[in-house]
C-alpha cells in the first residue's frame, strides 16, 4: 500500500507500486478490469482514468504482450458515452496502446461454475476475459448498501455480460449478492489487485455515497488480502463481510501471514460510514 493523496500525483505512485508489486506480465496478455458503473460529476463511483491509464503504462513498461481494459457497465448501457463522460476515453487514447472491451457485449463462452453457493450450474463468460493470461482487479475502494464493501471481489460482477445476464445483470442478486461474489471469485481467478483508494466512497455505496479522502492506493497478489486491508482502512472489521468469510479459502485474510510494504495501514485507517443494516 503506497500513500497518494492527488490523482496529480497517481502516474508515479502506480509506477512505484507496480515495481513493489512485480506482476508476472512479461510477453502475456493482461486484462485490467476497473470499477465503471455510471458517471457522476459529484461521486467517486469509478476507478479514477489517471490511476487505469497508469497501470497500462507501467504494465506495458514491464514487458506485457498486450493490456485490455475491459469492463461491463451494470447501469449505463452505452458504454462509448460512460467513457467520454468519465474521461476514460481520454485518458486511455493519452497512453496510445490502450484497447477497451466492453465485457457486456463480447463474445461468451460457458464455464462450469465451481461451487454449490449458487444454482447456476454454468456462467457465461466472455472471450476477451477467459483469455488473458493475467487477470488484473481494479475496485474503487467503496462501501455498499448491500454487501457492506464493493472490493477486488465484488468489482467481479462487471465481467458478467449483459448481453446474456441483462441490466443490472440481476440473476446474479436472485442468488444472493454475497454467494454470486464467491461463485464468480472461484470460476475467474484474480491474480492481482490494484485498488483506488485515493478519494473513495462512504455511506449508501458504490453510487449514492459520499466521497471520502483515503490516501492510497492498494496493490496486491492476492483479492481475499486485498479486500480484508481495505476494510482496516475503512474501519470496518472484515468478519462482518460475508463475502469475505464464505470466499476465505480463495486468498490469505490473515494479516499476520501478510508480507506488508510500503505504508502501514494503520497510518492512513479511517472510520468510514456504512448504511445502517450493515
Amino acid at each position: 500500500m503506497l500513500r497518494c493523496d492527488s490523482y496529480d500525483k497517481a502516474i508515479q505512485v502506480v509506477w512505484d507500486g507496480l515495481k513493489l508489486l512485480s506482476p508476472a506480465v512479461r510477453g502475456k496478455t493482461v486484462l485490467l478490469k476497473p470499477n465503471l458503473v455510471e458517471y457522476s460529476s459529484t461521486a467517486p463511483i469509478n476507478t479514477h482514468p489517471t490511476v487505469i491509464a497508469a497501470a497500462v503504462d507501467g504494465l506495458y513498461r514491464l514487458g506485457a504482450a498486450q493490456v485490455t481494459v475491459g469492463e461491463g457497465p451494470g447501469h449505463v448501457r452505452d458504454t462509448e458515452l460512460l467513457l467520454e463522460e468519465c474521461g476514460l476515453g481520454a485518458a486511455l487514447r493519452d497512453v496510445g496502446k490502450a484497447t477497451y472491451v466492453d465485457l457486456n457485449n463480447d463474445e461468451v463462452h460457458r464455464v462450469p461454475t465451481t461451487t454449490s453457493l449458487t444454482a447456476l450450474a454454468e456462467l457465461w463468460l466472455p472471450q476477451s476475459l477467459l483469455a488473458a493470461d493475467v487477470v488484473i482487479s481494479m475496485p474503487k475502494i467503496k462501501t455498499h448498501h448491500w454487501a457492506g464493501v464493493t472490493l477486488s471481489l465484488k468489482n467481479l460482477f462487471g465481467v458478467v455480460p449483459g448481453s446474456v445476464y441483462g441490466w443490472p445483470k440481476n440473476v446474479l442478486h436472485w442468488q444472493g449478492i454475497d454467494n454470486s461474489i464467491v461463485e464468480l471469485a472461484a470460476t475467474v481467478p484474480i491474480h492481482y489487485v490494484i485498488a483506488d483508494g485515493v478519494v473513495a466512497m462512504e455511506g449508501n455505496g458504490p453510487l449514492h455515497g459520499h466521497a471520502r479522502d483515503l490516501g492510497c492506493l492498494v496493490f496486491a497478489d492476492d483479492p481475499v488480502a486485498a479486500d480484508a486491508l481495505c476494510c482496516g482502512l475503512m474501519g470496518i472489521a472484515q468478519e462482518s463481510i460475508r463475502h469475505l468469510v464464505l470466499g476465505a479459502s480463495l486468498g490469505n485474510p490473515s494479516p499476520t501471514d501478510w508480507l506488508m510494504c510500503g505504508e502501514r495501514h494503520e497510518a492512513l485507517q479511517q472510520r468510514f460510514r456504512v448504511c445502517p443494516h450493515i
